[in-house]
């Protein structure tokens, strides 16, 4: 009996041992205020790491006394969010363009000039290539000409690529090489010509002709591009990035980039919807990693409206005789989308104009008809007749961009005039009618801060606080909302909500800490609150 006895001591002790083992993690985040953001938009204390992926969140009392680890973060009362997405950008291009002359900002075609001048002082290069002007705003709102460059500049090419990424001024020695001259015509775009002689301002396709002549970057540039560009949005605490656009070289060399360990950033790529990438990916079928998405292409509907390109039911109320262009016609739109249909891949297409979102749409409702679930995509869905809002009921996802809004709201009414700028930006009536909105920034046009995105979501305002009511204020969001735009719906739109967007367990560890609290804190402050610390898949990466 007393054996018994000393047995059953030996297994309660046993057993005691083995329930007060604590759980071994990667990361322990205590004592903060953490945005979940799941379904009940819950807020928790902390949260646990194991393998990349959250395997608690709760109390701190409870992560605590259930995990062990080495790497203990006190976040000392600071707030979390998930890893914010950037649902609509161009990493490869902004990573380029740090590599050559930026004019963003620049006040008058004087300055840019003045800035390609000490750019080919610097570096000497045989080929030399710009981005970011805007003739917007400048004193003189006119497009520039070719003239003073041609005048420093004759033997050596110079290509400077309007703010949008739809226009380019060129200077001549340009557009011999490419055999532009003032009789050349491209269809779904312009060379423009004013008496007799070309400007040297190409707008839309008439673009690739320059490129087809422009020095394609050598492997280091490329790379060194990507590492550039990942530096700048994990310093913002974005840890996805939708890649509006890419070739299929790009896409693989980002997929060996984050294979060796050089890229964390996780990409979401959209294949340019050209001949060649709509017959390899339609064929090879979603490729997925853990970093990789590839499952959509991005189709380019019309231009812009700050070049006019932006195609219009009614002509621009600032000239009346041009309504911007398709840049395909709509029989070809349709064949390339029924294509996408019958393959598992996503459509996310360029919509800036009435007109261009009107075709984009209803080709959508007809193609994707009885195929529940697609999650195609409208990108930016700018300019809308009241009548196609309803379009979005249907499963279709607007992916807008607030600082759009707020760019474009000085000149905006002067291209589509007092009724069209009603149903322009328009994101909370999308929101209504979608149920969701995915947010990005558009960056290298806009800024890559997507707390400028928070701000003008919520504010409707510019970082001068202008305009002192908001613009068209009855199209601001909640900061839940906003939020909400930033991660979980975003993932949503990606076919990732189960992966990633919230702080949850099984999803990625994907987050952002910040000092300051984005969700009540006054909103003219938000733009200028930045992040601590930022996780990718439980590493810290700034």
């Amino acid at each position: 009996m007393k054996r018994f006895s000393f047995f059953l001591i030996l297994l309660l002790l046993s057993l005691t041992s083995c329930s007060s083992k604590r759980e071994s993690a990667d990361l322990i985040l205590t004592n903060a205020k953490i945005y979940t953001v799941n379904d009940t938009f819950d807020i928790v204390e902390a949260l646990v790491v194991k393998d990349g992926k959250i395997i608690f969140t709760g109390t701190t009392k409870e992560a605590n006394e259930r995990f062990e680890t080495k790497n203990i973060i006190e976040a000392n009362n600071q707030y979390v969010y998930p890893g914010f997405y950037d649902a609509h950008a161009h990493l490869y291009k902004y990573g380029l363009t740090m590599q050559t002359v930026n004019l963003r900002g620049t006040k008058s075609y004087n300055e840019v000039v003045a800035k390609v001048v000490e750019f080919q002082q610097r570096k000497k290069v045989a080929f030399i290539e710009g981005r970011g002007w805007d003739q917007n705003d400048w004193e003189n709102k006119e497009f520039p000409t070719r003239a003073k460059l041609d005048a420093l500049f004759p033997e050596t090419p110079v290509v400077l690529t309007r703010i949008d990424g739809h226009a380019m001024l060129v200077n001549g020695k340009a557009l011999d090489l490419a055999g532009i001259t003032e009789n050349t015509k491209v269809e779904g775009g312009q060379v423009e010509v004013i008496n007799g002689q070309t400007t040297g301002i190409l707008v839309d396709n008439a673009m690739e002709l320059i490129k087809a002549i422009t020095p394609e970057p050598s492997l280091k540039t490329k790379i060194q591009a990507f590492k550039e560009a990942q530096d700048t949005v994990f310093n913002y605490g974005i840890t996805t990035i939708n890649e509006a656009g890419l070739d299929r070289e790009i896409i693989e060399l980002i997929d060996s980039l984050q294979k060796a360990k050089v890229l964390d950033l996780n990409v979401y790529a959209m294949a340019m919807a050209t001949k060649e990438n709509l017959a390899y990916y339609t064929q090879k079928g979603i490729y997925k990693t853990p970093q990789l998405n590839v499952r959509s292409f991005k189709f380019m509907g019309d231009g812009a409206l700050g070049s006019r390109g932006a195609c219009l039911h009614l002509p621009y109320a600032d000239k009346p005789k041009q309504f911007g262009a398709l840049l395909s016609p709509i029989d070809e739109i349709k064949r390339i989308a029924t294509q996408i249909a019958n393959s598992d891949y996503q459509m996310n297409a360029h919509a800036i104009g009435d007109s261009t979102n009107t075709v984009l749409l209803k080709i959508y409702a007809e193609v994707l008809k009885n195929k529940p679930n697609r999650r195609w995509k409208i990108e930016h869905a700018q300019i809308m007749q009241e009548q196609d809002f309803d379009y979005f009921k249907l499963g279709i996802i607007p992916s807008v961009q607030p600082t759009h809004a707020t760019s474009d709201m000085y000149w905006a009414e002067d291209r589509v005039g007092a009724a069209r700028i009603k149903n322009s930006y328009a994101y909370k009536t999308i929101l209504n009618k979608a149920g969701l909105v995915a947010l990005g920034t558009d960056f290298p046009i806009e800024e890559v801060n997507p707390m400028l995105t928070f701000y003008a979501a919520v504010a409707r305002k510019d970082l001068k606080n202008y305009p002192e009511n908001g613009f068209q204020m009855e199209n601001a969001l909640t900061r839940e909302e906003t939020l909400k735009g930033m991660t979980i719906w975003a993932a949503y739109s990606n076919f990732e909500e189960k992966e990633k967007g919230s702080l949850e367990i099984g999803k990625w560890a994907d987050f952002t800490v910040f000092s300051e609290d984005i969700m009540t804190m006054p909103i003219e402050k938000v733009p200028y609150a930045k992040p601590t610390q930022v996780f990718v898949k439980g590493k810290e990466v700034k």
